[in-house]
This record gives structure tokens, C-alpha cells and sequence, in this order.
């Protein structure tokens, strides 16, 4: 075969990508009564009958056929169907001859065709019985069924075979809430846990009988009916398991067969990132647009507390549905958020944490009132929103005109101290008229003003957040329009301040006095920063002292340490000297006439 080329691929009618550095070989679709060789391979296969969709069987999965063999002069030597009985094996683990293997994973469901192999992808030099050697041999065969067989776990410890694939939607995550069908048996059929007829839910993360059940499912699609065969180090091992909780006794190191089904799940979401605002989806909504930030949504909704009284009802009996807009503030935070990220129709329960609720006050609402630091649920239906016209949504007057509306409310926010939501407003506006528009240039002028103003504005919004990098950013990007903007400089020049780059502020003031010499705020700054260094320098000097007062103490303390061991080497010299003294006394002659050593 050609490189990069399956033999399932053959005859399958979608298109391929193709690869950088491959060659894919394209064909139409065999047509039937139609013979042709299969890539190269020395396969041909005929077409007989068409088959059901477009999916073919892979290597490893579990196929059912009916086959009658033959040789060229139309000799049969084996058949399925004299037997009345289709063979059903795992594709690819040598079960038949390698041809077969290759031809049948070109197939489709309810497929039948004529297959002729060359004598090495059939019988070989050796032949069967019925099969003379270096035989070239047909085969026409009907691919009934198959079913697609996964190992789970990636060692053989949990095999799931497929039965019925499911629905076309995403595969369900650890924090979803599953609702299974299942029945457990052991290998002489005794059944040893079962679900009621409706099933049982659970969160994935919490698990539910054994290890092997949650990592299954988290490869399953709604709807999806599988087989597993579960190794005990995924089922429950050397222990086994008691009788208990109304299930069967487990001996130790069984394999467990599963028949699973997963017959829904809810989709949990962690709203804001730290799981005090969690959205469980009860009903998915329509397409594939959320709500957002400063959309106008219509909701009705629940809302109790954690011992079930409700304290609030929109949109529910008859009363009027509730209808605000997104990121202003209208509601609280948590039920702000939750309705943002919802479609139209969609239906969710959201459990919301006091930080994003009423906090730590007590608050009287329509129904009842709700005390302190309460944890709140709401269950709520998004019945409608109206989305704010994405710039490039819009013409040029139409951005110049929305950039100016959100300037001005970010400017109210600002004032009212709401510094945050100042800040997003800035960026909203200054987004309608990014560089990346197309702006005549009688238009520019306007335009530029609008991206100065908000960028300083956002920077002021930055200051009092604390958010002095993005501060310096904000102002750098004015200063590359306007190199001589006292206030991007003067702001940049506190940011520059509180991060303690004084130098950069130093330069910034300079510039901002060359350009205003008469600024009174430029010049209170100025004073502040040399406040500011005197105490930078004061504390240089300190540091620099002290490290001075370090080494002249090291100094001192190898002076005095030198003094005493010259002392000592004095004394040892004094010592040795005295000792050699009597050492040459020692030598003398002795009255025998010997010498004495004194070693």
C-alpha cells in the first residue's frame, strides 16, 4: 500500500485530509458488479452489494460474517452458510487469512462482496485441506454486523465492546452528573449487581461501585449501550467483595462482565474557576450562543436555600419573568454570571456561595428572608436574550458611537468608586475603535481621541486597583500615539512609583515638567519622588553601613584570631625548643660508650 493509505479507507466516500509528505491514492466508490484492486495490495475485491452508511470495522473490533470459499475453477472448500452459521471473530488477531482480515475492514454493514487473494495472502505454499498449495482463492463474503472494541484502560483491564453507539454529542466530564442503566454478572452468569429499571445517578467524580464503572463512562456518548469485561485490579480485586447494600458477594479476583448503559447526563460547569458558582445543566439550550457579558436576557426562576425554602420566584405561576442586563450589576454576582453563560431555552440548577450571593448581610426578599452567609440555589430557565452587536457587526459610525456610550459609562462607574467594572467598560470601548477597524481618515481623528481617552481612563482604573503593570501598559500604548500626553506620562510615572522604579518615574516627571512646566500635579509628584528617594537612599546608606560595619567586624575578628594563634605558634616553637634541647643531652656519650637516641 501506499504510504499513509488504510485498506478501510478504500471505497469510503468522504473526503481525506491529506498530510504534509503523504500520498493518500483517492478512487471512487466501487460500483456494483465493479472489480478492482484494493491500493496495490494485490486484493480485488468486487462489489456484490451495497452496505448501510459510511463507517467500516477497524482491526480489533469484534465483526460477524458469512463467507463462502472458493477456488478459481469454483471449487468451494468452506462455507458459513452451508453450516447456516456466521463466523464472528476479532478483526486482525489471525483468526482467518490475512487477505480476508484486510478485505473485510474495507466493508460496510450489510455489505457483501467477492474477494480474490493471492496465494501468500491466503494459503501460502502449504495449502489446506481443500486448498492446494500457492493457491490463489475467492472469497465472497457479507459483513452482517460488528462491533467496535475499545480498551479502556490501555492494558486489557477494562474491555468495552459497543453495542449501540449513542448520540453524536460530547463525552461526559468528572464533575457531570450520570444517569446509568447497568447489570453485573460473573463468569458462570450469577448476577451480582443491577440497577432499578430507571437506573441510578451519580456525580463521575464520586465513583459508584467500582473502579472500572466511572472510567468507562467517561468514553461513552449519551445514550451509548456497551459490553465491559473487567479485570479484578479494576473491579475489586484479591479481597473480593461481601454481600452488602443489596448486592451479591464478589468472590476474590473475579472478572466482571458489564452490561452498561449510559442513558443521560447533566453537564456540570464551575462557573467562576474557584467552585463557589456551579451550574448543573438540566435541559441543553438552542444553538450555539451564550448570552455574555451586557447581553439583555429574560429568566424566570427558583430560588431557595439549602433547606429547601424558596425566597424568590420570576417568570414562575403566572408572575413576570425577570429581565436585566448582564455585567451592570442588577442582580447578584453568582446569578449574573450562571445567566451569562447560558443559551436560549436552556434550563440549570446553580448553586451560588454567599461570596457571589448576599454575603454577610441579611437581606428580605419577596418570599422570605434570607439570613447570612446563606449558600443559595437557583434553578433557572433562560426564556430569551438579545446580545450587544459585536464590532464586527457594525459600520464605522456605528462603532465610533457605541465606544463613545461605553466611555461614558465606564466614567459614571468610575465615579461611583466601581473601578473594576469601569476598567472592562474602558475596554469594551476602546475594542469598537481597535486599530484593526478600517477607519477613513477624516474618521481618524475621532477615532484616535476615543482610544487615548479610554486607554488613560483604564489606566486610572488600574491605578486604583493596584494593577500598576497593567497601568504601565496602558499608558506606554497612549505615549506611542502621543509621546508628549502629560497625563499618560504623570500615571505612568505613579506606576513607575509604586513598583519602585524610580529611575523610569524619574524620567517620565522630567518629560511631563519639559512639556508643562506649570503642571502643580506634576510637581507635587515630582516632590513625593524625591521623598521617596532620599528614603531609597537613606536606606542604601544603611545597608552599605551595615555591610561595612560586617567587614570591619570580620576585620577585626581575623585580627585578634590572627594575634592569638601567632601567640600559640610562639609558645608551640618554645616548647619544641626546649624538648630539642634535651634531646641533645641525651645524645651525649654514655659511660659504655653507646648513644642514646632519642627517638
Amino acid at each position: 500500500m501506499e504510504k499513509g493509505t488504510r485498506l478501510s479507507d478504500i471505497g469510503v466516500e468522504d473526503e481525506l485530509d491529506e498530510e504534509p509528505g503523504e500520498v493518500i491514492e483517492s478512487a471512487p466508490p466501487l460500483k456494483v458488479g465493479e472489480e478492482r484492486e484494493l491500493s496495490n495490495s494485490g486484493i480485488k475485491k468486487k462489489l456484490l452489494k451495497r452496505g448501510l452508511s459510511w463507517e467500516t470495522p477497524e482491526f480489533g473490533d469484534e465483526v460477524t460474517i458469512h463467507y463462502v470459499g472458493a477456488l478459481l475453477d469454483g471449487t468451494k472448500f468452506d462455507s458459513t452458510r452451508d453450516k447456516d452459521e456466521p463466523l464472528t471473530f476479532k478483526l486482525g488477531s489471525g483468526k482467518v487469512v490475512t487477505g480476508l482480515n484486510n478485505g473485510i475492514a474495507t466493508m460496510r454493514k450489510g455489505e457483501c462482496a467477492l474477494f480474490t487473494f493471492p496465494s501468500e495472502l491466503g494459503f501460502g505454499v502449504e495449502g489446506v485441506n481443500g486448498v492446494p498449495p500457492n493457491s490463489v482463492v475467492r472469497f465472497e463474503v457479507e459483513l452482517i454486523s460488528w462491533i467496535t472494541v475499545v480498551d479502556v484502560s490501555g492494558d486489557g483491564g477494562i474491555i468495552k465492546k459497543i453495542l449501540n453507539k449513542g448520540e453524536r454529542d460530547g463525552l461526559p466530564c468528572d464533575e457531570d452528573e450520570v444517569l446509568v442503566i447497568y447489570q453485573v454478572t460473573l463468569g458462570d452468569g450469577t448476577v451480582v449487581a443491577k440497577t432499578p429499571e430507571e437506573g441510578i445517578e451519580f456525580y463521575v467524580k464520586d465513583g459508584h461501585l467500582c473502579p472500572a464503572l466511572a472510567k468507562a463512562i467517561l468514553t461513552m456518548k449519551k445514550g451509548e449501550k456497551v459490553k465491559l469485561i473487567v479485570q479484578p485490579q479494576y473491579a475489586f480485586g484479591e479481597q473480593g467483595r461481601d454481600v452488602n447494600d443489596g448486592f451479591q458477594t464478589v468472590p476474590p479476583n473475579s472478572v466482571l462482565d458489564f452490561d452498561l448503559e449510559l442513558v443521560s447526563f447533566k453537564s456540570v460547569i464551575d462557573v467562576c474557576g474557584d467552585s463557589k458558582v456551579v451550574k448543573k445543566i438540566l435541559k441543553e439550550g438552542e444553538g450555539g450562543f451564550t448570552a455574555n457579558e451586557g447581553a439583555t436576557v429574560t429568566i424566570s426562576y427558583t430560588a431557595r436555600l439549602e433547606n429547601g425554602t424558596i425566597f424568590e420566584k420570576k417568570g414562575i405561576d403566572g408572575d413576570q419573568p425577570l429581565e436585566f442586563i448582564t455585567d451592570e450589576e442588577q442582580v447578584i454576582v453568582g446569578l449574573d454570571r450562571v445567566a451569562a453563560t447560558m443559551r436560549k431555552g436552556e434550563r440549570a440548577i446553580s448553586t451560588i456561595d454567599p461570596e457571589y450571593g448576599f454575603g454577610t448581610v441579611e437581606v428580605k426578599r419577596d418570599l422570605a428572608t434570607v439570613p447570612a452567609c446563606s449558600k443559595l440555589i437557583y434553578e433557572v430557565e433562560m426564556l430569551d436574550f438579545i446580545k450587544e452587536k459585536a464590532p464586527w457587526e457594525m459600520n464605522n459610525q456605528e462603532k465610533t458611537e457605541a465606544s463613545g456610550r461605553k466611555k461614558e459609562e465606564g466614567n459614571l462607574l468610575f465615579k461611583n468608586g466601581k473601578y473594576q467594572r469601569a476598567g472592562k467598560k474602558y475596554d469594551k470601548a476602546a475594542d469598537y475603535v481597535s486599530e484593526d477597524g478600517s477607519f477613513a481618515d477624516n474618521e481618524q481623528p475621532l477615532v484616535k481621541s476615543l482610544r487615548v481617552s479610554c486607554w488613560l481612563n483604564g489606566a486610572a482604573c488600574s491605578l486604583k486597583l493596584n494593577d500598576f503593570q497593567e497601568a504601565i501598559k496602558l499608558c506606554s500604548k497612549v505615549l506611542d500615539y502621543e509621546f508628549h500626553n502629560v497625563k499618560a506620562l504623570y500615571r505612568r510615572a505613579q506606576a513607575y512609583m509604586e513598583i519602585g522604579d524610580l529611575v523610569s518615574a524619574e524620567l517620565d516627571i522630567k518629560k511631563a515638567n519639559e512639556v508643562d512646566p506649570q503642571n502643580r500635579e506634576v510637581k507635587l509628584l515630582q516632590k513625593n519622588l524625591k521623598q521617596l528617594q532620599t528614603e531609597s537612599n537613606k536606606r542604601d546608606a544603611k545597608l552599605y553601613g551595615n555591610m561595612f560595619t560586617c567587614v570591619t567586624n570580620d576585620s577585626s575578628v581575623a585580627t585578634k584570631k590572627l594575634k592569638v594563634e601567632k601567640a600559640e605558634d610562639e609558645k608551640r616553637q618554645e616548647v619544641v625548643g626546649m624538648e630539642m634541647e634535651k634531646a641533645v643531652d641525651s645524645s651525649a656519650p654514655s659511660d659504655n660508650g653507646m648513644v642514646v637516641d632519642s627517638c
